[in-house]
């Protein structure tokens, strides 16, 4: 199957090469876009950086008919996942993105190259990213987007902790432009996901000496529904698909001049969510108040603020740049609609289910020159002092006493969390051209952390520029993420399905008693080496190609662990006095992974009289593989990991995939096409591992330029009504009422449709 879709991307890049083989003048090439990640050299465009790098445009991402960034990216990106988890409060809320097939934190984001802060929120499910703290990328108002750029290479050395998988980079807006408004509604065709945007940009002018430009964006969406008849009732009693949720965004970014050669920049984003997600069906045993049984839904409200303020200027050739770069994530969970089964009729039938908050601070200075050396060269220094801190706070005490509430347990750990940890880092990156074609480059970083100790990373990379045609470019680097403040401290007990019978598990600190006595250490940072290599073609203006290979081992992964059973536990449970979970899971280094793949780009732009025409297609393949597995060093029978941990791991984001966008613009219309197919992934979704074929989607926009400041448009998304397939094992758990994977990458809402009005002032 793989060689068969990587015949399919190279048949379709090579058509695109030699069409625009054929191609006219005057067209602007992709790889001449300047970009801030992958080199601390000022002025380095994609052709040149040694390591490969998206560039999506704001224009890009509106043309899609979604409202988030995520989505956007989904369909734009080869090498881009976001898995769209429906039922599980956690994951269907901060939904994560990968790189590269790994996991969602192995990612580094940033924000107008200053780093932004996780999400309070730890994915606890048994989805992709599970045991991971993702960042909320949908957290950024699409309507505050320039572009972003996506380093696909290791870049731990460069940026620090996180980049294993590579770097994802959010340009705001910070001209001084005039408006832009944007309102979309959209349903889905099945007649539920209702849902409506209404986004605005200004640009303002700051009397010559700088701009700012502020966005506010609100987006509402209504739930989706997809399950099944339960055969145990003959009726759907359970609810899958996409949460309620509404999301109220506002942005602002700008640069001011002080003197000549100093300048003040900041932005601050703010995003205020609100959802509602829906547990599993409860049966009519379970609680006297529902006879008929019933669906609880948790509440979560989310709230991110981030933001960077600073100056920079020149001194004596150098350039300097002194920031601080604050983040804070606050979630507040409530479960309604549902019951605890210990308190019998007195049950209430809402609960405070307590809430989680992360702070981050992180303040750092650089400097940066370049020198007349040989063919040129540039030398970078900094340091960087991080803050962080992360609080639990318990819920109320009915939504944990006995057997808690049912859907969400609130949160009571064993001990009380209130976690900070403080690390400082230095770094020196330096590049140099020996001869005018070839670039060579090296960086260097320490960090000390004060819970776990020292790591060191560094950086090797080139590219030599053998013809006016040809690149070939390479990179070998080592790299780090360190165990997150939510990894090592989080603990809580949330019902879960095991081998189809819901059961309370319960996920105690590594440092918990209950946990050690089951095999839990104290956490290790990951450590990576990363290599790769690759061409950039430019055979004819406006054509780009790029084809680069990458090898990644990754030693001590970070994963949730096994969720552990059988009489050890129930002992170990017993004498800790655990009466609300009979299964155990924590946060552990079990493994070791090795990650090979390749990726392809191309990219075609060309104007025919009035017809503007840009073509990218992509592909990715990717393969995981563990490569040493440890054992559980307390309880041997008793495996870290077994065969579901490992396949949400390794094997269940798809295993490769194709990108073919098309944008034409004639006259007053703009037409765009996106096709992406997602290869086939593994999981275990009851009891047996199931390999889940490709699913391929075809989105199609039309708009029209009423006037010069007026457009209307109107789109299909997923128009061949595309599902991932059903669970084979399904009818074992549920009545077989819950029918499709929460793994994969394409969601359960089928085809959907959109219009939308744009206005520009």
């Amino acid at each position: 199957m793989s060689r068969q879709c990587g015949a399919v991307a190279l048949g379709t890049l090579a058509s695109i090469l030699a069409a625009g083989a054929a191609c006219a003048q005057d067209a602007t090439t992709a790889l001449d876009e300047i970009v801030v990640v992958g080199s601390r050299a000022a002025g380095r465009v994609v052709a040149d950086s040694p390591a490969p790098v998206d560039v999506i445009s704001a224009e890009a991402l509106q043309a899609q008919g979604f409202a988030d960034l995520s989505r956007a990216l989904q369909v734009l990106s080869p090498s881009f996942n976001y898995p769209r988890s429906a039922t599980a409060p956690s994951a269907a809320n901060t939904r994560a993105v990968s790189l590269r097939g790994l996991a969602p934190d192995q990612v580094l984001v940033l924000v107008n190259g200053k780093r932004w802060h996780a999400s309070s929120v730890i994915n606890f499910n048994n989805v992709i990213g599970r045991g991971s703290t993702p960042t909320d990328l949908n957290a950024i108002p699409l309507s505050a987007v320039a572009r972003v750029e996506i380093l696909r290479d290791g870049a731990a050395a460069q940026y620090g902790s996180d980049a294993i998988a590579g770097v994802i980079n959010i340009v705001l807006k910070s001209d001084a432009a005039g408006a832009l408004v944007s309102a979309q509604g959209g349903v889905t065709d099945q007649g539920d996901g209702q849902n409506a945007t209404l986004s605005l940009s200004q640009g303002f002018d700051l009397g010559g000496r700088g701009a700012l430009t502020v966005a506010a964006e609100a987006r509402y969406r209504n739930s989706t529904n997809r399950a099944g008849v339960d055969s145990r009732y003959g009726r759907v009693t359970n609810e899958q698909g996409d949460p309620d949720s509404l999301d109220l965004a506002v942005s602002a970014n700008g640069t001011y001049a002080l003197t000549e050669g100093v300048e003040a920049y900041g932005y601050l984003v703010y995003d205020r969510r609100k959802s509602t997600s829906p547990a599993q069906y409860r049966a009519p045993n379970i609680s006297v108040l529902y006879p008929d049984g019933f669906i609880p839904h948790v509440r979560l409200n989310l709230d991110d603020v981030g933001g960077s303020f600073g100056l920079r200027g020149k001194a004596g050739g150098w350039a300097w740049d002194l920031s601080d770069s604050p983040g804070y994530a606050k979630a507040e969970f409530r479960v309604n609609s549902t019951a605890n089964g210990s308190l019998g009729a007195a049950s209430p039938t809402s609960f405070d289910a307590g809430g989680a908050r992360y702070f981050q601070n992180v303040l750092d200075f650089t400097v940066s020159r370049p020198f007349a050396v040989a063919a040129g060269a540039n030398l970078a220094f900094g340091v960087e002092h991080r803050y962080e801190t992360y609080r639990i706070r318990s819920g109320e005490a009915a939504s944990f006493a006995g057997a808690g509430a049912q859907g969400f347990p609130g949160f009571n750990p064993p001990q009380p969390v209130d976690a900070d940890r403080s690390a400082f880092s230095a770094f020196a990156d330096g590049e140099l051209s020996p001869v005018r074609r070839l670039t060579l480059g090296a960086a260097v970083r320490y960090e000390h952390y004060d819970d776990f100790g020292d790591a060191t990373s560094g950086k090797l990379s080139a590219i030599f520029k053998a013809t006016d045609v040809v690149s070939l470019r390479a990179t070998a680097s080592t790299g780090f993420r360190a165990p997150s403040l939510q990894q090592s401290f989080f603990s809580t007990v949330t019902s879960q399905s095991s081998g189809g019978v819901l059961v309370n598990v319960g996920t105690f600190a590594v440092n918990d008693p209950v946990a050690r006595a089951l095999g839990a250490s104290a956490l290790k940072a990951e450590t990576s080496r990363n290599l790769s290599a690759g061409v950039v073609l430019k055979p004819a203006p406006g054509l780009t190609f790029s084809a680069d290979v990458f090898h990644i081992e990754i030693d001590d992964r970070i994963a949730l662990s096994e969720t552990l059973s059988g009489p050890a536990v129930a002992a170990v449970l017993k004498a800790a006095g655990v009466t609300n979970a009979s299964q155990v899971r924590f946060f552990t280094n079990a493994a070791d992974t090795v990650t090979d793949g390749y990726e392809l780009t191309a990219n075609w732009r060309r104007t025919i009289g009035l017809a503007r025409l840009d073509v990218t297609a992509g592909y990715m393949l990717v393969d995981t593989d563990i490569d040493r597995l440890k054992a559980n060093p307390v309880l041997p029978n008793l495996p870290l990991l077994a065969t579901s941990s490992i396949d949400l791991l390794t094997k269940a984001q798809p295993q490769n995939k194709f990108t073919l966008s098309a944008r034409a613009v004639i006259g007053r219309w703009s037409l765009d096409a996106d096709l992406a197919r997602f290869g086939p992934f593994r999981a275990i979704q009851v009891a047996g591992e199931q390999t889940y074929a490709p699913v391929t989607t075809l989105d199609l926009q039309a708009a029209y330029a009423v006037t010069d400041r007026l457009s209307i448009g109107a789109g299909v998304l997923n128009l061949g009504d595309a599902y991932p397939d059903k669970i084979a094992d399904r009818a074992l758990s549920q009545g077989g009422s819950i029918q499709y994977p929460e793994v994969g990458a394409v969601g359960t809402n089928g085809r959907e449709y959109f219009v939308r009005l744009t206005g520009r002032f």
